[in-house]
């Protein structure tokens, strides 16, 4: 429960669904999953560790804000960490990919459905098992806590939706260049894959008018 509990507020939050400001109380939270208090607490205390939101005494759990430069820096050291990670897959030819598939399989479907929500999840999952197939704890935990540091506002909008369409293909051909170790080709493919996404992001902020989320340079 705890983890269905993370992945639904996850999702609200990086997608922009809840903006900066939202609260979250842990009562009314529960009560409109049906489940008991203590695995809602848990999953918004884990948000709360990875900056998402903040907690407010007596009050809850406030969606906190970001900015353009926040985006820029995060866009910056995912590049830096994700590329390396994918770098030191490829030159690891012995590494078993075959469960990378049927991952890439949940995202294509979620793309179909038109489902954001499980799209956001099947896209975390794909990628913390391609990174993870490195071998290196610590890039996987930067890796990850990176991108969940991340909104994703514009997501949504039909260039986030023509973007998610997009994103399919590159996954399966992560996959089949990390699988013939091809290190030089790895490399250009994940940066494209990661940056696409900025442009995006970035117009949705500026459309937004919300000044928490306008860059402090």
């Amino acid at each position: 429960m705890r983890e269905q509990v993370l992945q639904r507020v996850r999702a609200e939050i990086v997608s922009g669904q809840s903006l900066p400001g939202a609260m979250y109380s842990v009562p009314t939270l529960a009560a409109d999953l049906g489940v008991s208090t203590t695995p809602v607490r848990e999953a918004l205390l884990e948000l709360a560790r990875n900056g998402l939101i903040e907690p407010l005494r007596n009050r809850g759990f406030k969606v906190t804000a970001t900015t353009l430069e926040d985006l820029r820096n995060l866009f910056d050291v995912r590049e830096l960490v994700e590329v390396r990670a994918a770098e030191i897959l490829a030159n690891r030819p012995e590494e078993s990919l075959a469960g990378l598939h049927s991952l890439a399989d949940d995202i294509r479907d979620a793309v179909a459905a038109d489902d954001i929500g499980e799209y956001l999840e099947a896209d975390r999952r794909f990628h913390y098992a391609f990174i993870a197939a490195a071998g290196n704890v610590l890039l996987t935990e930067m890796a990850m806590a990176l991108r969940d540091k991340m909104r994703l506002y514009g997501i949504a909008s039909r260039a986030g939706m023509e973007r998610q369409a997009g994103s399919v293909q590159e996954h399966y051909r992560l996959i089949d260049l990390a699988a013939a170790g091809d290190a030089k080709s790895i490399k250009p493919l994940l940066r494209k894959h990661i940056r696409t996404w900025e442009p995006i992001f970035t117009e949705a902020i500026g459309k937004s008018g919300r000044q928490p989320l306008q860059s402090r340079a």
